[in-house]
């Protein structure tokens, strides 16, 4: 009876153990997990430990006396068992490993990513300034943390998440972050309402809101137990291997969603990942919907992240001729740059990057754009100077100043390829604009402004042969008698706001622009002649005064 009752405690503390193991870990119930082979591991090494102690006590006791090794090997015949269990599994989980690698499977690799050739002037069209990123990930992280501090009645209970996924939100380009609670005890405070909102970055105009939800998110990275959104996950689809990331993302309607990409292996038991299904997850609700990648709603602006997309590209393009060719000869081996930026193309988000040769050069033979909802990709065949390269020449130009240059949006100016860069002080707050040619990466433009670096571009790429036509075709002349003029500051800089007699329209003259600054001895009722740039909100641009 005694011996019934310890075996029955035994089960029981094992059951418990492995319980709370696979609370933990909780790995995915699919043999192309590693975890699931990790946990399998972890089993029989513990139940034979276990097997083990018991029987050895259950001898030494019976015999009151430390047993023989002869004795022990005859009572052990179980644990012969559990050792061949154990090498067993781990040598299908090696040889699976071995066998799904690229060494093997070189040719499979390559091909898990198709691309298509593109040309740049035909699919990146010339856009307004008004819809293109100006901010990268980290100077979103200061004007998220800023309008944090502001928020009193949240600011000492939550913090900003790390995680800014950059999305096209009604046609904007914008980043958007939950809220986490500050601290295990806030968590025990707060996680009956949950967390109450999500910060949401215009990153063409800075502006910085913390949008505030009538129900709060329950469902996330920061919350514990069952409302964890990993184990909220595991526990809808135990068998579902998700990727190394989510994304938090809104849709239209502004509600917050989880978008869980599920993994694909095609090659074996672990290689080739790719993504074969995505989990849409309602952040307040936890209501789940499963979608084939293919048919993913199209609000939804990433499912591949870009890291995945950056390693599927350089499969692609270092296998082309093999494995060993890659390491050894490295015939027509292709990668991608070290970094990689956003576009927003068609309401959906592109990774963009270079493609440089492995050997190091500094040099790109073209770029790719990879679309995060779809898979597709696009190689542009541009060769000009990599990022980093384009980067430093910006910085050259204000190398007094000790600004550095985010990584670049490559951008259609006048159908040239350009880098377009920010230029951050040490604290990290954007001080100035850079434009570099891809092809001729000599010729930068700076500006206090995006309108002034854009016009200063013109200005270098009339005088490095770019015909006038071809760069300032938008711009127009006008000629009046001056009806009213005002000075305003707009962002630290002053303008002049002209009226015209006989006009409706509002002219902008910035004096930040030094060839603009003669506009200051002008008054009420003096004629005056310019060429102003076309807008679409009734204010025009002045980029010169005749």
């Amino acid at each position: 009876m005694k011996k019934a009752v310890k075996k029955i405690v035994i089960a029981i503390i094992l059951v418990l153990f492995f319980g709370i193991y696979y609370y933990i870990t909780i790995p995915a119930i699919n043999i192309h997990s590693g975890g699931f082979w990790q946990c399998l591991l972890f089993l029989t090494a513990l139940l034979t430990a276990v097997y083990v102690m018991t029987k050895a006590g259950r001898v030494y006791k019976e015999q009151n006396s430390r047993p023989e090794l002869k004795s022990l090997m005859q009572e052990f015949k179980l644990v012969k068992i559990g050792v061949v269990a154990f090498i067993l599994i781990g040598a299908v989980y090696a040889v699976g490993a071995i066998l799904s690698s690229p060494i093997v499977n070189a040719a499979k690799y390559q091909k898990l990513l198709t691309v298509e050739e593109s040309d740049f002037v035909r699919d990146i069209k010339e856009v307004s300034f008004n819809t293109i990123p100006l901010l990268d990930k980290s100077s979103a992280e200061l004007l998220g943390n800023r309008k944090m501090g502001s928020m009193v009645d949240m600011v000492s209970q939550f913090e900003v998440s790390t995680e800014y996924t950059q999305i096209n939100y009604q046609n904007t380009p914008v980043r958007v972050a939950p809220l986490v609670y500050a601290s295990p005890i806030k968590w025990l405070t707060n996680q009956k309402q949950g967390i109450p909102a999500y910060i949401r970055i215009d990153m063409a105009t800075q502006n910085t809101e913390c949008v505030k939800l009538q129900a709060g998110i329950r469902y996330s990275e920061s919350e514990l137990f069952n409302r964890n959104i990993y184990r909220h996950l595991r526990f809808h689809y135990p068998t579902y291997i998700f990727g190394d990331q989510i994304f938090f993302e809104i849709n239209d309607e502004g509600t917050p969603y989880w978008v869980c990409p599920v993994k694909k292996f095609n090659i074996g038991l672990f290689g080739g990942q790719t993504v074969g299904k995505a989990i849409l997850c309602n952040a307040i609700t936890g209501e789940c919907e499963e979608y084939d990648v293919e048919d993913v709603p199209t609000w939804v602006d990433k499912v591949y992240s870009a890291e995945l997309l950056t390693g599927l590209y350089n499969y692609y393009g270092i296998l082309k001729h093999g494995y060993f060719n890659s390491i050894l000869g490295q015939k027509d081996c292709l990668q991608t740059t070290n970094g990689y930026n956003y576009i927003a193309l068609n309401d959906d988000v592109w990774v963009y990057t270079g493609v440089t040769s492995v050997s190091g050069d500094q040099s790109n033979v073209g770029f790719v754009l990879m679309n995060q909802r779809t898979m597709e990709t696009k190689f542009y065949r541009i060769e000009g100077a990599i990022e980093d390269s384009a980067m430093s020449s910006a910085e050259g130009q204000v190398q007094n100043l000790g600004y550095r240059a985010t990584f670049p949006l490559l951008l259609n100016i006048t159908n040239e390829p350009t880098y377009f860069m920010a230029l951050k002080d040490g604290a990290g707050l954007v001080k100035k604009y850079a434009m570099v040619n891809v092809q001729k990466y000599q010729w930068v433009a700076i500006g206090d402004t995006v309108q002034e670096c854009e016009r200063a571009y013109m200005k270098l790429l009339t005088t490095n042969g770019i015909t006038k036509s071809q760069v300032s075709g938008v711009y127009e002349k006008k000629k009046g008698k001056i009806a009213s003029i005002a000075p305003v500051v707009v962002d630290g800089n002053t303008h002049y706001y002209i009226c015209l007699e006989q006009s409706e329209d509002i002219f902008d003259v910035n004096v930040a622009d030094t060839t603009l600054v003669k506009i200051v001895k002008y008054t009420v009722g003096d004629m005056v002649s310019f060429e102003y740039e076309m807008a679409e909100n009734g204010i025009f641009t002045v980029v010169n005064i005749e």
